[in-house]
This record gives structure tokens, C-alpha cells and sequence, in this order.
């Protein structure tokens, strides 16, 4: 039931294997795997400390987990995919409990998704009351479902609001070694340019001349000099005086996506982890598979034809509604009320809704066909219509190399080589290998091939419905 690309397909097979493939992580001075299952309950041991509820926790888990796939091979350069520090993740596979893992299991394989793609899914410890835009913290990351807005549960929790004072000589030193300008006699900070959320975006660093700098390049070189406990965040204001720079904010880490404080109070006040996750990602949807498409209707004579770009797409309809007519012409049989066929915006998201690899072109099950978006369309839909066909009307009991070779045969199939074979189930339904599968294709086709040339194409399209004569049941000649 699958429509195979026979083109340089392969350059798309599996381009991410299985969501759950082991992670490559560097810890402590070594690269180390871990399955995803234990990568994720490695990092709730790290980074989800604060959670007291189940649900809180696995809402970090789906979090952590969409991160993980959608971020791995940040580190490729490197020789790994993912680091063990708040750069990437912090993990902690000696910290795992049974509960974590349970949590971990709890949503084995759930990832975040938006509009069909894997979420961004960045999470902080405290947003202060208020959540960041992701713009404001990663300009060319494209990701509506993260705009700031207010965090009631963070606030009942109890945000906390921090001071730390440094004298500014050893503030202008530590700015100085990690690459960042700064006054000979750094006396002052002020905040020049904030967020929409009242952090601060760019600073004015005064002494002998005043210079500009990023307020999270400021807070990063202050943390990896002096500590990460003395900015916490962004959100501050500073004021100078007895030859001290004072700093006064609230909330800890950037403050884009999941605040662990509000989350950690959701799930105490009752709420499942799903409302936690759309309360921080909204418009967003949970699954082990691709979700969220903006799916538009297009109408036609008994097909309704879904797609993410209509303009597009078109011609689909179209072309679906000449070969389901051919089809219909040259079978006899009857067409269901209606036949539902999905075009997906591109391959990756083709590949994640179904879980049909790249060299799939389109799939076909029940009455709907699902398909990348593919030039040769008219063929394409013609041999994935004629599936949908012979499944309306086929007996329960017809075996799958004849309904596979029955349908590569009336719709023109290349037939094998040499000697017609009947394949094994395994082999017309695994996904792993293409030549195995074109192999195991071509082989039913030829069988039926020969029936045809024996019986008669009349005889074979009768026996969908009624089943496969005894004296009939291989091919009469060269079958093994």
C-alpha cells in the first residue's frame, strides 16, 4: 500500500531514524550514549528539581524529550549531539530514581509539535511573573506559540526577587576576560533598551567613556566569570553607589517557554500535564507523531482533497478525480461515499505524521490516501486510488502479495525479471530496506502477472471479492 520513490529518494531515508535513537551526550570529558527514554529521565534528575507533582514533571518530560530530537547534532562538529550543561541540558544519569523513570515511561515517544513541525520548547527555572518573547532572546527563531505574556502561577508560587551588589573593578575584569568590552573604571550600569516584558535588552556600562552591551551577554559573562546565582536574569535594574554596582531583579534564566515555578504550581493546583503544556507552548499539540497541520478542504466528485497550501496543490484534485474515474472504468468496482487524501507541506512532515520513511512517495489506508508532495502525481495517485479501491471491496481473507501485486499489475508496474515469486509479508511490509521492498513488489506483480495470462485480468478483479479459487492460489507456472 505504499507508493515507492525509485529517484535518489534514499538522500531522505529515515532522516531521523527513529525518535527514539540513543543521544550522544558529552559528560564529564567523554562521550557517552544513552537511549532517549534514559537521556530524558537523566535530565529531569538535572534540571526538574523544583517539581514536586507527577504532572508537573511530565510536563518536563515531553519538554525535555522535544528539545532532544529537535535540537540533536547541535554539538556535531563536536563528535556529539548534545552537551550535559544548561547550554544544551543539564544531565544527571547517577540522579535517575524510579520515579523519574516511571515519569519518563509515562510519555514514552510524546513530542510537542506545531503546525506539523517539532516544537521549539526552551524552559527557565523562574520567569519573574512574566514569560519572554523567544525573539527577544533568539532573533531568528520563528516560534509564535512563544510569546510573552503573564504567568499567574508563577507569581502565586511565590516569584523570587534577588539582590547582588559587585564592586565594579572585578565586574569590568570578568567582562574584559570573557571578550567584551568594557570602561577602564567601570563606576555604573544602566539600562539603555528593554524587552516588551521589562527585561533588559542592552546596557550602557559607564566609566572613562561609556560602552554598549547586550544585557544577556553581560549576565553570561558575569555568570561563567563570577557565578550564575549573581544575575539570575535579565529582568534588573542597577544602581551605583558607595564604589558598588547594585543589581535588583527577579526571576531566574531567560524566561522563554516553560517557567518551572509556574508549572510546579499547576500541578499542585490539580491541572494535567496537556494544560501545562499548552499553557506555556499554546497552540500547540501533543503525539508521538506530527500534528497540527492547518489542513484546508478542497472538494470534489466523491474525493476531498486536504492541504496545507492550495494554491499548490491545485491540480491535485483534479488529476485524483481523472485516475479514480480510470480506475473505476477499467475495474468495475464500487468507490466508498468518499475518499480522503492528504497532501503534507514537504517530506519531513510527511515522514513524521505517518512514519513512512523518505523513499515512500504516498501511503494508503482505509479510504485515505496520505502523500508527500511529488511531481509524478497522476501515477502516484492512480496506483494509491486503486489500493483504496481493492480494500473497499476485497475479502478478508485475500492475501497481501495478491492484493499488492493486483494493484502494481493493473496500474503498470515494471514487472520482474525471471521467475514470478509470492513474497513474504515481512518483506512487502518493511520499511527499512528499499531494494528489499521494490524486490518484493516486483515479485508479486509478476505473480499475478502470470495469473493474469493463465485466468484472465476479469477473473483476477472477481476474486477480490470472493477469494482465491483453491486451484488457483499460485501462480500456475515458475512459482516456487
Amino acid at each position: 500500500m505504499r507508493d515507492v520513490i525509485r529517484v535518489a529518494a534514499l538522500l531522505m531515508v529515515l532522516a531521523l531514524a527513529v525518535f527514539g535513537a540513543p543521544v550522544k551526550v558529552q559528560l564529564g570529558g567523554r562521550v557517552m550514549e544513552l537511549p532517549l527514554q534514559q537521556y530524558v529521565a537523566a535530565v529531569l534528575a538535572g534540571e526538574a528539581g523544583v517539581f514536586r507533582s507527577d504532572e508537573a514533571l511530565k510536563a518536563m518530560a515531553v519538554v525535555a524529550r522535544t528539545y532532544a530530537v529537535r535540537m540533536r547534532g547541535r554539538h556535531a562538529d563536536e563528535g556529539f549531539d548534545l552537551c550535559a550543561t544548561t547550554h544544551c541540558q543539564r544531565v544527571d544519569p547517577d540522579g535517575v530514581t524510579p520515579r523519574l523513570r516511571r515519569i519518563a515511561d509515562a510519555t514514552v515517544g510524546e513530542l510537542l509539535w506545531y503546525r506539523g513541525k517539532l516544537a521549539f520548547t526552551p524552559y527557565s527555572l523562574d520567569c519573574g511573573g512574566r514569560t519572554e518573547d523567544a525573539g527577544a532572546v533568539w532573533p531568528d527563531e520563528s516560534a509564535p506559540y512563544l510569546k510573552s505574556h503573564p504567568d499567574e502561577y508563577c507569581v502565586r508560587a511565590g516569584t523570587s526577587e534577588w539582590r547582588w551588589a559587585g564592586d565594579g573593578e572585578r565586574i569590568g575584569a570578568a567582562l574584559r576576560r570573557q571578550g567584551l568590552r568594557a570602561p577602564a573604571q567601570l563606576r555604573g550600569v544602566r539600562v539603555t533598551e528593554r524587552t516588551g516584558s521589562r527585561r533588559a535588552r542592552e546596557l550602557e556600562l559607564e566609566g572613562d567613556g561609556a560602552v554598549r552591551v547586550a544585557a544577556g551577554a553581560f549576565r553570561f559573562a558575569i555568570g561563567r566569570e563570577l557565578g550564575w546565582n549573581m544575575l539570575r536574569s535579565d529582568w534588573f535594574d542597577a544602581e551605583a553607589g558607595g564604589g558598588k554596582i547594585a543589581f535588583t531583579g527577579r526571576g531566574s534564566g531567560h524566561g522563554v517557554g516553560l517557567c518551572q515555578v509556574g508549572a510546579g504550581r499547576m500541578g499542585l493546583d490539580g491541572h494535567g500535564y496537556r494544560e501545562i503544556l499548552a499553557y506555556y507552548f499554546p497552540g500547540t499539540e501533543v503525539g508521538a507523531s506530527a500534528r497540527g497541520f492547518e489542513w484546508q478542504r478542497m472538494s470534489g466528485d466523491g474525493i476531498a482533497l486536504y492541504t496545507t497550501q492550495p494554491s499548490r496543490d491545485a491540480g491535485v484534485l483534479a488529476a485524483a478525480t481523472r485516475a479514480l474515474r480510470a480506475d473505476l472504468q477499467r475495474t468495475g468496482w464500487t468507490a466508498p461515499p468518499e475518499i480522503e487524501i492528504r497532501v503534507y507541506p514537504d517530506a519531513q512532515g510527511f515522514r513524521d505524521a505517518t512514519g513512512e520513511p523518505g523513499w515512500v512517495a504516498a501511503y494508503a489506508h482505509g479510504t485515505r490516501v496520505e502523500m508527500q508532495p511529488v511531481a509524478d502525481t497522476g501515477k502516484i495517485l492512480r496506483h494509491e486510488l486503486m489500493h483504496v479501491l481493492l480494500e473497499w471491496q476485497a475479502a478478508p481473507a485475500l492475501p497481501l502479495w495478491f492484493r499488492e501485486g493486483l494493484v502494481e499489475y493493473l496500474s503498470g508496474a515494471v514487472v520482474a525479471s525471471g521467475a514470478a515469486r509470492i513474497p513474504s509479508d515481512s518483506d512487502l511490509r518493511q520499511t527499512q530496506e528499499p531494494a528489499r521492498a521494490r524486490r518484493a513488489y516486483g515479485e508479486a506483480a509478476a505473480a499475478v502477472a502470470e495469473l493474469a495470462k493463465h485466468y484472465g485480468e476479469t477473473a483476477l478483479l472477481g476474486w477480490v471479492k470472493s477469494g482465491i479459487p483453491s486451484s488457483a492460489s499460485r501462480p500456475p507456472a515458475n512459482s516456487k
